[in-house]
């Protein structure tokens, strides 16, 4: 496979035009890269925010990671919640051959931000046909936008939103991907969510969405290691040995792009380091119409009233400088798939 530049916008949906939330991982069965992502129904007779619910779990695919084609929607309903329910935010990662997927779920269509959240995962062998494993315990009624992590001792971390704790990023661990121990917060100086945690340059980063464009962590720990995994505790403003420390480091998709429908913050993004060369693709969606970074309307912006809810998948690289991470967002990206 050659290197091949990856066009603006990388990806509309062809349904509902509202992806969200994307997740990229390679497909060993159909050798080509697979995207996820919560498929959101702009619509301008929405009661309230019920165009961000009801939404389901979209397929994407890319031979070349420039070209995507609309492959459908995953079946993930359950027994005992029949009906329309909502799936957000999916995490996919391969783990010893098994595909896993941590989703959340809420049940039912709501109108407003009150529905329970709960952590679902799935397991797969081709990324299309998803057996539901367990709920996750997290100790939470309100939590979303997972993100899975092997440690340098073997055992697993995961990143989320708890929504019960005012939207803040916290950390659980496990040695199975099924029993989890909730260690608590672990980034405190703002709400966010959408967190995302990989390896880069030497070092492990933290990127996530606060709302003002995307947050940049890095870990400044050595060893990130979780030791004996013992009950769920309360973990204090200063953290737990457990946890690992964060240091902020400059945002990045703060300020709207000159490409095509690159406009508005850069939200919920996910980041795929090239095995081959460590080559680092952040892929983020954005609304172009809604100028949530203050930017300017241009001539010929849609009048629907619902084109603020409009979104799109872009793409940009990520390079390593010295203590920090540097994202051109105005440079197109290239790819080079395994």
């Amino acid at each position: 496979m050659t290197q091949v530049t990856m066009p603006a916008p990388l990806y509309e949906d062809p349904i509902t035009g509202g992806p969200t939330d994307p997740t990229v991982i390679w497909n060993d069965c159909e050798r080509r890269m697979f995207m996820f992502y919560t498929q959101r129904r702009p619509n301008p007779h929405a009661v309230g925010v019920s165009w961000v619910h009801g939404t389901k779990i979209a397929v994407a695919s890319s031979d070349d990671g420039a070209r995507w084609l609309y492959r459908g929607t995953l079946d993930l309903d359950l027994d005992g919640f029949p009906g329309e329910n909502t799936f957000w935010a999916p995490e996919v990662v391969a783990i010893d051959g098994v595909y896993h997927m941590f989703v959340s779920m809420i049940v039912g269509v709501p109108t407003d931000w009150s529905g329970r959240s709960r952590m679902l995962h799935y397991t797969s062998h081709d990324l299309w046909r998803w057996t539901f494993v367990s709920e996750i315990d997290l100790a939470s009624n309100r939590v979303i936008d997972p993100c899975v992590a092997r440690e340098p001792d073997g055992a697993y971390s995961m990143w989320y939103k708890d929504e019960d704790l005012g939207g803040v990023i916290c950390r659980a661990v496990s040695r199975d991907l099924n029993e989890w121990t909730v260690l608590g917060q672990e980034v405190f100086d703002c709400h966010q969510e959408g967190p995302n945690v990989f390896d880069l340059g030497g070092r492990r980063w933290m990127i996530s969405d606060y709302w003002h464009g995307l947050a940049v962590y890095r870990q400044d720990d050595a060893a990130g290691e979780v030791g004996e995994i013992g009950e769920a505790g309360e973990v204090g403003e200063q953290g737990d040995s457990a946890l690992h420390r964060w240091t902020r480091c400059p945002d990045i998709l703060a300020e709207s792009g000159i490409r095509d429908r690159d406009r508005g913050l850069g939200h919920h993004a996910d980041i795929w380091v090239n095995p081959k060369d460590s080559h680092a693709i952040i892929f983020y969606f954005c609304h172009p119409y809604a100028h949530d970074d203050g930017s300017p309307c241009l001539a010929g912006e849609p009048a629907d009233p619902a084109a603020a809810q409009l979104s799109v998948v872009q793409a940009a690289e990520l390079r390593v400088e010295g203590d920090v991470i540097v994202c051109d967002r105005n440079a197109a990206p290239v790819i080079d798939l395994p």
